[in-house]
């Protein structure tokens, strides 16, 4: 790159962006068996250089603290340090897209399970025998071939991102680039576990015995897996409609359910599709598309909701914001908009309107639906106290598999395994994110329902507010200031258990 300057990196950045974005859309999607990163590292090095990382990190060091400019070069500076790890680990994270899209599970009858489709089938499965074995024989797969790969992305990405110099430690540079504190996160996590520990207690014997059959003391994370899988409600919500009708309720808002064709719909089963369900950007805000791997039942339905929630934000920015607020920024708030739709699914009116349950059904689905939201609020706030040691040092490498079954397992009570430890972890702390979206989604309700009634969701004054006064701006703003500006009110886990304990009734 001739001549570096900030607004010369701005274009290189967005145009690497955009090309990694495809690959990665194409590969997860399962059009390729893997990504091509490592030619679009080298194709676009000097963007991802040492000077641009100097050029940027000397530039957010002159800014006004508080400052526009210290906004935008704080994100920027986050991404280069992305970047700098990304683009070294290129040839691993190939390795691991590839090895994810055609591993194949031996099962002990002599049948094979792709690995992508394995959450799926055991999720979906009545035999409980069968779950196990299949849940044996990944774990095994998993531990041989998969947790030695991601252990040495954890320990390179450290390396890498402590070697750069921004702040001592990898915690600690984080909270720079990230703009909030993982350790007041990580307080609050251990505060909402004490505080809804009796709650949990009361409830997961309960939901274990009556939907499963077994003795509390014995479920594993695969019959969690089956359990909030939640097939009893599986007539209230059949594939075929879905979609249709959670476009048509997007329709009632007042805007356009594909952003007047910005949002494509990949929705259909592929061979080699991820199993986890993505919205992938690969052109913000003019080409986004959602996909999706149907599972069956209402957990496609929170998923298309999900990933609804992302699309849009995307395709209604801005255009003309600058590459850092469309492309980069706190993820938490597009995690919060994604959770405001797929939270509808714990809305009964919504529930009545658009699913196909009874009215009898609703109430009996909204309890299941609070004890699984406490179970992944619970599960999600042991990953971050986790990740802390993962990121952080201060455990042995060898001693984290032993460290995450003891955390995971107290948390959530459901035996997790230790094959685990490096491959049920969010890239780049994620957890946070998703924690403070669920903070933001329940603040972002009760502001659309103060404004708009209980039914907002329908109202065709509430889609341009929120295109307006939410996704328009991209991911500009901290989750912490958009809570204030939208709702006058700080983030916490209050309303989240209020909103549990009303479900539980």
């Amino acid at each position: 790159m001739t001549a570096l300057s900030l607004d010369r990196l701005r274009r290189e950045l967005q145009a690497f962006t955009e090309a990694i974005s495809r690959e990665i859309y194409l590969a997860h999607s399962g059009q390729k068996a893997t990504a091509e990163l490592q030619p679009l590292y080298a194709k676009y090095a000097d963007a991802m250089s040492d000077e641009s990382l100097a050029l940027v990190r000397d530039a957010f060091g002159a800014a006004a603290p508080g400052s526009e400019e210290a906004r935008g070069l704080r994100l920027l500076l986050d991404s280069q340090v992305e970047s700098q790890a990304s683009r070294v680990l290129a040839a691993l994270d190939e390795r691991e897209i590839e090895w994810e899209g055609q591993a194949m599970i031996a099962l002990p009858d002599g049948g094979k399970v792709p690995f992508q489709r394995a959450a799926i089938d055991l999720a979906n499965s009545n035999d409980r025998a069968a779950r196990l074995a299949l849940e044996r024989a990944r774990a095994g797969l998993v531990r041989a071939e998969l947790a030695p790969m991601r252990l040495e992305h954890f320990q390179r990405e450290r390396e890498i991102v402590e070697g750069l110099g921004i702040a001592p430690g990898y915690n600690a540079t984080f909270d720079v680039l990230a703009g909030f504190s993982l350790f007041d996160l990580r307080a609050e996590c251990e505060r909402f576990l004490r505080d809804t520990q009796a709650m949990w207690d009361e409830v997961y014997p309960e939901f274990v015995k009556r939907i499963l059959g077994i003795s509390p003391a014995e479920a594993t994370r695969a019959d969690a897996l089956a359990l909030m899988r939640a097939r009893e409600f599986d007539a209230g919500f059949p594939w075929e409609p879905m979609q249709d009708r959670i476009l048509g309720q997007v329709r009632e808002m007042g805007i356009s359910p594909d952003a007047d064709g910005r949002v494509i719909f990949d929705t259909g089963d592929r061979e080699g599709k991820r199993s986890r369900a993505f919205c992938s950007p690969v052109r913000v805000p003019e080409e986004v598309y959602l996909v999706l791997r149907p599972h069956g039942g209402q957990n496609d339905w929170n998923t298309f909701l999900h990933e609804l929630g992302h699309a849009l934000h995307f395709a209604y920015m801005r255009p003309a914001l600058p590459f850092e607020y469309r492309w980069l920024g706190d993820n938490s708030i597009t995690e919060g908009y994604a959770m405001l739709f797929d939270h509808r699914m714990q809305d009964p009116r919504w529930l009545l309107r658009y699913a196909s349950l009874g009215k009898s059904a609703v109430a009996h689905f909204l309890r299941s639906a609070g004890f699984e939201e406490l179970q992944f609020l619970r599960r999600y706030c042991a990953k971050l106290i986790y990740e802390t040691h993962l990121y952080g040092g201060d455990v042995p490498w060898s001693a984290l598999p032993d460290l995450y079954v003891q955390l995971l397992t107290g948390a959530t009570t459901f035996r997790y395994d230790p094959a685990d430890a490096f491959v049920d972890v969010d890239p780049r702390y994620y957890a946070a994110r998703y924690l403070r979206a669920w903070q933001l989604q329940a603040l972002l309700n009760e502001t659309l329902v103060e404004r708009f009634d209980d039914d907002w969701w329908r109202n065709p004054h509430a889609g341009p507010w929120v295109v307006h006064e939410l996704f328009g701006h991209g991911q500009r703003e901290l989750a912490q200031e958009q809570a204030g500006r939208v709702s006058g009110k700080p983030l916490s886990f209050a309303p989240l258990v209020r909103s549990i304990e009303r479900l539980l009734g």
